[in-house]
């Protein structure tokens, strides 16, 4: 099969450090690779991939200080796609909806994975514009607040095995890895691990909007915090020691998380995770098993006392059973070739004669 991803170029794939959507785009693409289809890669000049990558922009946007909008980049990238469209048997957007006007006249089926959160007053009326726009959601919850849109299917993130390690015997701290914002609750992650009296790590990124919210909020906090270490944004090993050898991962959301990466990451290093009830968290999290799902802060104290008894075995099978990149890869693969079954195309011929003329998909 002749397959297009299309990645976001604020972050380069796989990225350097912070980068959730360009990490599953990067594993996505690796495994189908490795599966034998053809791949290509729109992704900006810096990035690192075993398909035919064209570059959308020659550094990743927020990596390049003479860049200061975002958008014109990504228009001229829906402008490639287009202009390429016709080598492909189906085209995979991971960016926003940018490229939606342009999906109809694409000579192939298309398939689009928001990653961010779908809030009604935003996205109905959107959506609703464009009702044959293929969609996969990333969990269940995450296509809830609109049900009515083209839904092809859900498919849960995934990683390689390989990429953590499964630590065992884990430190006496307790980590946060995220972005500092409101809805990703540090504040209460400061307060969790005061109640459970122990240290509270934070590997975090911030983004320059969100500064003021930090210097506001969040500084004053930690400088009256002895129990808290801000180490930065962390990647690679570090991040995979930072995850590893911790006794549990806090994930106190204070939103709708649509999936929330850094859990399926924890899992794969053996750390059980204790979050907040909201979002995709039950989708995710085996209550019991896993973590411990909670509801407040009281409940969040009371479930870090209980992590050490969790089998850290077990959150490393439930990761393998669940999570794995190839099992994302196979489930897309899928979505594929149904919507390259069924798709019309502008000629209006079915799939089946379109791909003959192509060369058929494999």
């Amino acid at each position: 099969m002749r397959i297009a991803q299309i990645a976001p170029l604020y972050e380069s794939i796989p990225p350097r450090l912070y980068g959730g959507t360009e990490r599953v785009v990067h594993h996505l693409t690796e495994e189908l690779v490795g599966m034998g289809h053809e791949v290509t890669l729109f992704a900006s000049g810096d990035s690192e991939t075993s398909a035919r990558l064209v570059p959308g922009c020659p550094r990743a946007l927020w990596r390049d200080p003479d860049v200061r909008e975002t958008l014109p980049h990504h228009v001229r990238l829906v402008e490639m796609v287009e202009r390429e469209a016709g080598r492909f048997d189906v085209v995979h957007f991971h960016l926003d909806y940018v490229h939606f006007p342009v999906v109809g006249r694409l000579p192939c089926p298309t398939l689009t994975t928001p990653h961010g959160r779908l809030r009604p007053a935003d996205h109905r009326a959107f959506l609703d514009a464009f009702p044959d726009v293929p969609l996969a959601s990333i969990s269940e919850d995450q296509r809830r607040p609109l049900p009515q849109a083209a839904w092809r299917a859900t498919v849960h993130h995934g990683l390689p095995p390989d990429v953590h390690t499964f630590r065992e015997r884990p430190g006496a701290y307790l980590a946060f890895l995220g972005r500092i914002s409101p809805e990703k609750g540090l504040d209460d992650a400061v307060d969790i691990a005061q109640r459970a009296g122990l240290p509270l790590r934070v590997a975090a990124k911030i983004y320059p909007e969100e500064r003021p919210y930090y210097e506001r909020e969040i500084l004053p906090l930690l400088r009256r915090c002895p129990w808290v270490e801000l180490v930065g944004e962390v990647g690679g090993a570090a991040k995979d020691a930072f995850l590893g050898e911790a006794l549990a991962l806090l994930f106190p959301i204070r939103w709708e998380e649509p999936f929330g990466l850094v859990m399926i990451e924890a899992m794969a290093c053996g750390t059980p995770v204790v979050a907040y009830r909201r979002g995709s968290t039950p989708e995710v999290m085996r209550d019991g098993v896993t973590g411990f799902l909670v509801d407040d802060l009281e409940g969040a104290a009371a479930a870090v006392g209980k992590v050490g008894g969790l089998d850290r075995r077990a959150c490393r099978r439930d990761f393998e059973e669940r999570f794995t990149a190839a099992r994302m890869a196979r489930d897309y693969v899928d979505v594929y070739r149904g919507l390259i079954e069924s798709w019309a195309g502008p000629s209006g011929l079915p799939g089946e004669v379109l791909l003959a003329r192509k060369g058929g998909a494999r």
